[in-house]
């Protein structure tokens, strides 16, 4: 009994120090057939799996890998056949291996080794041709990813008429690489993390040290590696994870499809999300103002820009209480229209049996059905069916006398108006509020409109996103910052980064660039 222990004592011992020691690991022997089969039963009815039997020198060897990921003719021409030339039968297995590791004969970078089998499985799945050798504990990994991929193109959802044109794509590493491309200094970091248990996805934290608070990094960090989850398909994923208000219907981060847009927010010490498989990664902290700019407020004149950013607050305010005023003054307060017009407005509402609210929503909840159809409706006809559609219902609708004209016009105008958002989370969110505020403009007229007002603002200023207040820089007020909020001011006058994120080196211009006009000497 006091044998068999020392011995199975010696042999654990054996086994650690030959693992941990790389110098003797191939001293321990590995059937290539028992780890075959252990392949065989963890990829059971994977039809797609490729296992490629062949002998090089005179060592029996295995290459796995899963077609559709790997590119087979760099595998045949930069992995296969050299190593079938230039291994003789003289060479040993541990020869063999140090020959590969070194990078000798084989033009092919990043090639690694691992001894655990979970590790070289799910390196299978991310484009990994695994090496198996008899005899041999260590398993060679040799990184041949080749998808396919979609092209670089112009972005669908955030058109610009002056500026860049490029769109993000599903590819991570051309995501990044576009990253790169317009920011390249150092400073900006890429930290990766793997999500979903089957998945595995990719999803990249980028921020420019010495611009972006460290805190704000480690709380992102924070976020993120809390989240426990079987699978991440877009970066909508992520955004419900790390909210800080779950429930709020505002949305507390900004996404884009713009590589423009992404380095802009880098560059004012914002954190940037981005996850594999999706072409539109997500920008933290995030505040009411930031939702309601567009990239073309930055690539026109800053008078243009200032009077489209008006527009665009105005059209905000009509598509949210446009309809909830009408309701509250038709049925409430007739006193407050001008007597021609409440003559006409009771005119076309003499013969609808139903009263202002349940209009309201019969138009509403129909225009709401032709915008989503027109989404959904392939894109040669799904404007034409949508814009048909409405005109055909809505003088229907009235030459019936279920509704009357004016409320056309009014839902109509406020379906327009919420085009005018530019981000697209946003208008769905003030499409949603407009129906609650519209219930107590029937029910307690222009005071239950006000109500809902100020109940809404009190939400505003008490939200946050990655504690920034959703309402900076006027909920605290911060007058720095309001050089970019109602108006856009000169690039020349922006000297500094917002300070609402606590950033570092907030000073962005060194000088004042502004072109001096010569005087009559030409100095």
């Amino acid at each position: 009994m006091h044998l068999f222990r020392w011995f199975k004592k010696q042999r654990k011992g054996l086994l650690t120090g030959s693992i941990a020691n790389l110098s003797s690991i191939s001293e321990v022997e590995v059937s290539l057939s028992s780890r075959l089969q252990w392949f065989h039963d963890q990829l059971k009815n994977c039809s797609d799996i490729r296992f490629h039997e062949c002998l090089i020198g005179h060592i029996s060897c295995v290459f796995i890998f899963v077609e559709g990921l790997v590119d087979q003719k760099m595998l045949q021409e930069q992995v296969i056949a050299p190593l079938l030339l230039e291994i003789d039968d003289g060479k040993s297995t541990d020869e063999l291996v140090k020959h590969i590791l070194q990078f000798k004969q084989i033009p092919v970078s990043a090639i690694t080794s691992s001894i655990d089998e979970t590790t070289a499985l799910q390196s299978l799945f991310e484009g990994t041709i695994a090496l198996l050798i008899n005899n041999e504990p260590r398993m060679i990994l040799f990184p041949m990813k080749s998808v396919e991929k979609r092209a670089i193109q112009q972005a669908e959802n955030e058109n610009v008429i002056r500026g860049p044109k490029q769109a993000f794509v599903e590819d991570l590493s051309v995501n990044i690489t576009m990253i790169r491309k317009i920011i390249k200094h150092p400073a900006l970091k890429v930290e990766e993390f793997q999500f979903g248990e089957f998945t595995n996805t990719s999803v990249t934290v980028c921020y420019i040290d010495g611009i972006c608070e460290q805190k704000l990094v480690e709380e992102v960090r924070s976020r993120i590696s809390r989240i426990k989850i079987d699978a991440v398909l877009d970066s909508s994923y992520i955004e419900e994870f790390i909210e800080d208000n779950p429930f709020s219907p505002f949305p507390q981060v900004q996404y884009t499809e713009r590589p423009d847009t992404l380095c802009a927010a880098l560059l004012e010490g914002r954190v940037a999300i981005l996850v594999d498989g999706t072409p539109v990664p997500i920008m933290v902290p995030v505040t009411l103002y930031m939702l309601l700019q567009s990239a073309e407020d930055y690539y026109q004149r800053y008078i243009a820009a200032t009077w489209i950013r008006w527009i665009r607050y105005i059209f905000l305010l009509i598509s949210f209480l446009l309809p909830s005023v009408y309701i509250a003054v038709s049925t409430f307060h007739p006193e407050m229209l001008p007597p021609n017009l409440l003559v006409a407005v009771a005119a076309a509402r003499e013969n609808v049996p139903f009263p202002a609210i349940v209009e309201a929503i019969i138009m509403e909840i129909t225009f709401e059905a032709l915008r989503e159809a027109g989404l959904r409706i392939p894109k040669p006809i799904g404007q034409t069916v949508s814009i048909i559609g409405a005109l055909v219902i809505g003088q229907a609708a009235v030459q019936a006398g279920i509704v009357s004209a004016p409320m056309v016009i009014v839902v109509s105008i406020t379906g327009i108006a919420s085009f005018i958002i530019p981000h697209f989370d946003l208008g769905l969110t003030f499409r949603l509020l407009r129906f609650p505020v519209m219930f107590l403009a029937a029910t307690l007229g222009l005071y239950g409109v006000i109500l809902c007002i100020i109940l809404i603002y009190l939400h505003l200023v008490t939200l946050r996103s990655f504690g920034t207040s959703y309402l900076s820089p006027t909920a605290p007020i911060v007058f720095s910052d309001w050089k970019d909020v109602l108006v856009r001011a000169p690039m020349w006058l922006m000297k500094k980064r917002p300070s609402l994120y606590g950033t570092r080196g907030d000073q962005r211009l060194k000088y004042r660039p502004r072109p001096q006009i010569p005087d009559d000497n030409g100095d």
